[in-house]
């Protein structure tokens, strides 16, 4: 086991301290709430020489993106960071980044997207991309943010897709806690340098992302190449791919550093647990301390924490809620005309089942609106009601909403 260092830090600091010691080779830099201090903080490490490499200061989150896409074309090691309407204002590029399998890691610091504005946390931003290609992982304490920021480089190149790490703003990003810092030599062999999926020779120039047509075409050399619905497939089956990946990675990161590495899924009191709480990012947390509420007051309660989310853990998630009356899933985003983005995935998931539970779905915290363990045991006890009574499909459950009576 290598040695280690513990210290008292924040969020988006145990996120720059991970990038420092994957050996990044280009950091594109621009500033948005909450994210700021992580490139700010890698952009004076820059200055002093602690951190050998290149740092690009842009003009916009879309151009911060687009560095990373040309960096990693050629080779580079790159990361950036982005909350909010920085995401959004990336996603033409977060679109490219992901059709052209490029191993790309980034830290979306969850935010509120505007309209109307609001700086606080919750998890609209990752949600609204999570279709467009990217392994997206989610931490609950600010442990898991550096971890799983050294575990994304590893499995970016092993899977030749982008990685996006994701962890609350604020709620994480800005409060301390202990986090085990690893030595820099085991974290650079725990991530040896793989060759990068496009090959740039400089003596045989050619284009990188091309138009592609419908169907296979031949190139100039008359080889055959695939058209746009193969490249897709082959996408698709990376992504898949990752599913055995991902815990491989935190497999191997155990045994390096000693400590659990984490997988696709975690759980707590989840063993003989009639009612499951189903959650990703730091609100699992609080939810675990709902459980054992639960269980106190004769409620036999459990969690299931999502830390993969992209690819969706779909087994994992059937095995993990196999033999459970009802599920209770806590989202932080809205699938807005439908429900929460967790809440269909989950519902999806057990589809086929034996006998599946019932899935109600819940939201809270958006735009950083408090939520509190009692008010989570709450929202249990009042879908344990509605189960018992014979409701099996109902609206989402929006705890701590507070609208105005009408006049």
């Amino acid at each position: 086991m290598s040695a280690t260092d513990s210290v008292v830090i924040t969020g988006n600091e145990a996120a720059a301290i991970a990038v420092r010691l994957a050996g990044v080779q280009v950091v594109a830099a621009y500033p948005i709430t909450p994210q700021s201090p992580v490139v700010e903080t890698l952009s004076k490490w820059v200055d002093s020489g602690e951190l050998r490499a290149e740092l690009v200061r842009v003009e916009s989150e879309h151009s911060a993106l687009t560095v990373c896409i040309a960096a990693a074309t050629v080779g580079a090691r790159v990361f950036t960071a982005t909350s909010a309407n920085g995401l959004a204002y990336m996603n033409e590029q977060i679109w490219w980044a992901g059709g052209a399998r490029l191993p790309v890691v980034m830290a979306c610091v969850n935010r509120a997207l505007a309209a109307p504005w609001n700086v606080l946390n919750d998890q609209q931003d990752s949600m609204s991309v999570r279709d467009a290609g990217w392994v997206q992982i989610y931490c609950r304490d600010n442990q898991e943010i550096l971890d799983s920021l050294v575990q994304a480089y590893a499995i970016a190149e092993r899977v030749q897709l982008p990685v996006m790490v994701c962890y609350d703003g604020f709620l994480l990003s800005h409060t301390s806690m202990p986090v085990s810092v690893p030595a820099a030599e085991a974290v650079q062999a725990f991530l040896p340098r793989r060759p990068p999926l496009p090959i740039v020779d400089l003596d045989r120039p050619r284009n990188i992302g091309q138009v592609t047509f419908a169907d296979p075409r031949a190139d100039a050399a008359g080889q055959l190449c695939h058209g746009y619905m193969e490249l897709r497939a082959l996408h698709q089956e990376a992504l898949e791919g990752a599913l055995e990946v991902i815990p491989q990675v935190g497999e191997a990161f155990g045994a390096q550093f000693g400590r659990e590495g984490g997988g696709l899924v975690w759980s707590h009191l989840l063993e003989g647990a009639e009612v499951a709480f189903v959650a990703a990012g730091s609100v699992g947390s609080e939810l675990t301390v709902a459980a054992e509420i639960l269980r106190a007051e004769g409620v036999r309660a459990g969690v299931l924490g999502l830390r993969a989310y992209r690819p969706f853990p779909a087994q994992a998630v059937r095995e993990a809620l196999a033999g459970k009356d009802l599920v209770v899933v806590v989202d932080k985003a809205m699938s807005y005309g439908y429900e929460g983005p967790i809440c269909s995935d989950v519902r999806a998931a057990l589809l086929g089942s034996a006998s599946p539970p019932a899935v109600f779905g819940t939201v809270t915290g958006l735009g950083g609106r408090e939520v509190d363990t009692r008010q989570l045991v709450e929202a249990a006890q009042r879908a344990l009601g509605d189960f018992r009574a014979g409701v099996r499909v109902r609206r989402a459950d929006w705890i701590n909403l507070k609208l105005r009576e009408p006049a």
